[in-house]
């Protein structure tokens, strides 16, 4: 919500539209590490008694599936095989990392709620804040007027809506 008003932090607009850009592709490369670590933690648990050479063949391919393919990991494999152990989610708190893509879906869809009707899209925002912990996830999405929905198409128009601020 306060994006529009970063000026007052960069009064340089090409630091402003630098910081702007920055901030919304990481929004981008979050949200695709997330769900790799998601999937990749899920593997495990249902692999217990997996091999060091599946876990590394399973990595290998969760992290293709939602890697650009940009990067070349030519004579670096030895670093992509083990890159999951720098996320210490899997080590300390199982299955809690996809909630950092929960809230900032929610969060890019309060945005957009606000940028196509800034009084509604507050409002819809502060009545989220109003429940706190009272109520459950999808309900105080509810309240703040967004979709606690993970299907494909949904995240793909959030995803389209940061990418036409990005352009």
């Amino acid at each position: 919500i306060t994006i529009d008003y970063w000026d007052v932090f960069f009064p340089d607009q090409e630091d402003l539209q630098r910081a702007k850009k920055y901030h919304l592709s990481q929004i981008m490369d979050t949200l695709a590490w997330v769900a790799t670590i998601d999937k990749f933690q899920h593997w495990i648990y249902e692999h217990p008694g997996h091999t060091l050479a599946q876990r590394q063949t399973a990595w290998n391919e969760i992290l293709d599936e939602f890697s650009s393919g940009i990067i070349s990991w030519a004579g670096q494999t030895q670093y992509k095989d083990f890159l999951w152990q720098k996320q210490l989610h899997l080590f300390e708190v199982p299955f809690y990392y996809i909630e950092y893509g929960i809230a900032q879906l929610g969060a890019i869809a309060v945005w957009k709620n606000y940028q196509e009707n800034p009084q509604k899209g507050l409002q819809g925002y502060i009545n989220a804040l109003k429940l706190g912990y009272t109520r459950s996830v999808p309900q105080v999405y509810e309240a703040a007027d967004i979709q606690f929905n993970f299907q494909q198409d949904y995240i793909r128009s959030l995803m389209d809506f940061v990418r036409g601020h990005i352009e």
